[in-house]
C-alpha cells in the first residue's frame, strides 16, 4: 500500500503473476484507469519502483518498464528526487474513459453474439449490471 502525498489516495496495484497479461501491462492499465477515473490527478506521485517491486515480489525492471511506457505516453513525468508523478497535462477526458471501456465492451459483444443474444437483450443485460453496480455502491 502506498499513499500519494498530495491526495492521500491509496495506490495499491492488483498484480496477478499468473494472469495471461504481462505484469508491466497490468501496471500500465491500472495507472491509466486511475488517472482516467480521476483517482489520480496531475501532480500526484506514484510509489517508487523499488517499493512496488518489494510489495509484489517482482523484478524492479518490470515496474520500471511500465513507468517508462507511461512516461513515453505523456501520462507520467519523472521528477528528480521525487520519482514519478502524474503529468500536469494528461488526456483524462471523457473520450479517453470511453476508449478504456471499449475493449471490454467489444469482448462482451463477441460473447453475446456467440451465444445468439440479440442487441436489445444484450443492452438490457448491460443496463441490469449497471443498476446492480450502482446499488452495490449505495450499500
Amino acid at each position: 500500500m502506498y499513499y500519494s502525498s498530495d491526495t492521500l489516495i491509496r495506490v495499491n496495484f492488483d498484480i496477478s503473476p499468473n494472469a495471461p497479461t504481462p505484469i508491466y501491462r497490468q501496471i500500465v492499465e491500472q495507472v491509466r484507469h486511475l488517472v482516467a477515473g480521476g483517482q489520480l490527478r496531475p501532480g500526484d506521485d506514484l510509489p517508487s519502483v523499488r517499493l512496488v517491486a518489494l510489495q509484489h515480489a517482482i523484478n524492479p525492471m518490470t515496474v520500471s518498464k511500465a513507468y517508462s511506457l507511461l512516461e513515453t505516453e505523456g501520462l507520467l513525468e519523472r521528477r528528480r528526487g521525487v520519482g514519478m508523478v502524474i503529468a500536469k497535462k494528461n488526456r483524462s477526458a471523457r473520450q479517453d474513459k470511453l476508449a478504456l471501456l471499449r475493449p471490454s465492451l467489444l469482448s462482451a459483444t463477441q460473447v453475446a453474439k456467440q451465444l445468439g443474444i440479440d442487441d436489445a437483450e444484450a443492452l438490457a443485460a448491460f443496463q441490469t449490471c449497471l443498476n446492480e453496480w450502482s446499488k452495490k455502491g449505495e450499500a
